[in-house]
Order: C-alpha cells, then sequence, then structure tokens
C-alpha cells in the first residue's frame, strides 16, 4: 500500500501536473493541502477516472484540505473537536480533515503559519497545535495503523533547514512550536521520514524565489506522523523532488511512504 502527503498550492493551478503525478506515483491515498477551493469545487471529475474518491474540507481562495483514496473513504470527520478558531473569524478555517481508508486512518493537515513571532496568528498556530495533539491522541495510542501527515509549518530540528542562521527570529523553528510538535510525537507518534528517507537533507519545500531549489535552499516541514502500528508496516520512504521540477510546480514535493499491511 502507498501513501502520500502533498500541498499542491491550488488544487486547480496544479491540477494537470496533479493528474499526472498520481497516474506516475499511484499512491492508494494521498492527502493534500492548500486546495484553494470551495467546499464543493474540488475538481473530482478529474481524478475519478483514476479510481480516486474524494473527501475535501474547503472554503475558498485560502487552506483546504482533501483526502483522495482509492480504497474507500469512511468514517470522514473535518476539522478538530475543539479547534481554538483565529479571534474575529466567524467561520473556521478548512485546516484537517481525517478519513478511514481500508486498512489505515489518516489524517491530512495543514497547520497556521503564525507569520512572525510577534503576530497573533502565531499563539493561534501554537493553540491549533495543542488541539491537534488532543484530536490524534486516541488514534496514536490505538492498534489500527495511524499518521497525521501534511504541511506542519515547522521544521522539527536544525538539520530540517538549508541554514538555521537564516531562519533565526522566524517561524517555523522556534522553541516553542518545536515543543509543540515534540508533545503531538509524545501521543505515541514516530516521524516517519528521517528512520528511513536516503540523503541526509529530505528537504520538502523550497521558496520560489532565488532559485531556492537549485541552490538546495530548502526546508522539512511536510511531515507523516505516525503511530507505532503503521510505522512498523513502513518499507520505504521518500520526498519526490521530481514534482518540485518543470514549468508551474507547487512549492512543495510530494513525501510518499510505502507500507507491507
Amino acid at each position: 500500500m502507498r501513501i502520500a502527503t502533498w500541498n499542491v498550492n491550488s488544487v486547480l493551478a496544479r491540477l494537470p501536473r496533479l493528474v499526472e503525478w498520481l497516474e506516475q506515483a499511484a499512491p492508494d491515498v494521498v492527502c493534500l493541502q492548500e486546495t484553494k477551493v470551495g467546499q464543493d469545487a474540488f475538481p473530482t471529475d478529474a481524478v475519478a477516472p483514476l479510481g480516486y474518491a474524494v473527501a475535501h474540507h474547503g472554503e475558498g481562495r485560502w487552506n483546504g484540505v482533501a483526502v483522495l483514496s482509492r480504497l474507500g473513504l469512511e468514517d470522514v470527520v473535518c476539522g478538530l473537536p475543539a479547534d481554538p478558531g483565529f479571534p474575529d473569524v466567524h467561520t473556521l478555517e478548512a485546516r484537517t480533515l481525517a478519513a478511514t481508508c481500508g486498512p489505515v486512518r489518516l489524517r491530512s493537515v495543514y497547520v497556521p503559519n503564525g507569520r512572525t513571532p510577534e503576530d497573533p496568528h502565531y499563539a493561534y498556530k501554537l493553540r491549533w497545535l495543542g488541539a491537534l495533539r488532543d484530536a490524534v491522541a486516541a488514534d496514536a495510542s490505538g492498534s489500527r495503523p495511524f499518521a497525521v501527515m501534511g504541511d506542519f509549518n515547522v521544521a522539527p530540528a536544525d538539520d530540517d533547514v538549508w541554514d538555521p542562521a537564516a531562519f533565526a527570529d522566524s517561524t517555523h523553528v522556534t522553541p516553542a512550536e518545536r515543543a509543540t510538535l515534540a508533545a503531538l510525537r509524545e501521543t505515541g507518534l514516530a516521524d516517519v521520514i528521517p528512520r528511513i528517507a536516503k540523503g541526509p537533507h529530505p528537504y520538502t519545500y523550497w521558496d520560489y524565489r532565488a532559485g531556492a531549489f537549485h541552490k538546495g535552499m530548502g526546508m522539512r516541514i511536510d511531515l507523516v506522523y505516525a503511530n507505532a502500528a503503521l510505522v512498523g508496516s513502513v518499507s520505504d520512504a521518500w520526498v519526490d523532488r521530481e514534482a518540485r521540477k518543470g514549468k508551474g510546480p507547487s512549492d512543495h514535493a510530494p513525501v510518499i511512504v510505502d507500507l507491507d499491511l
């Protein structure tokens, strides 16, 4: 079984590339982030011929998460039970969706960016990660294979950014963000990629500007955190850098995990 996660940075802008990638990589299930389309506007007709059913949680121009599955979709849950919401915003943001796909349960997440450590969005980011921890605790400690995967907007360690000094006093690398991420792992989850991916720097995100991708100026912020039942079945895992190349790519690359269930 093959699962994957990919921040596509607009599913409509990336649709031809998404369809081509689905044909080539052939994941059984893929979690998408930043779909940037409304709740009922996901281009389901484009992926249905490839055998994918779609569960989507969207809000329009921003955010949006989806799970595409060739193994069925059951017990689909949008959002978090204790989503803190952003102050003064009357509707909750579309940032997470969970679904059972065959033998596994997966949760697609798009964690708030945080902007700067002084911005109210930063405090919101920490609260949101805390709510995510509470939401996954039961699945993380359970016997059913489970993973929470997506764009976490946090680099777990200094090795996960191309130059720690370049990120001083910015988000994604602060002790508070990393501590909240560690608390999420402590529910019973493990970081899949460092355990098995080849190469010293499996970055997943590169800024569009200044040739960052070609210069290796990347970050590892797209993560797969899995419980013991899923980690024990991992046979391979890697970042699909080829999907970041060419014309009109997302600024993120897919992360692929093969399972022997």
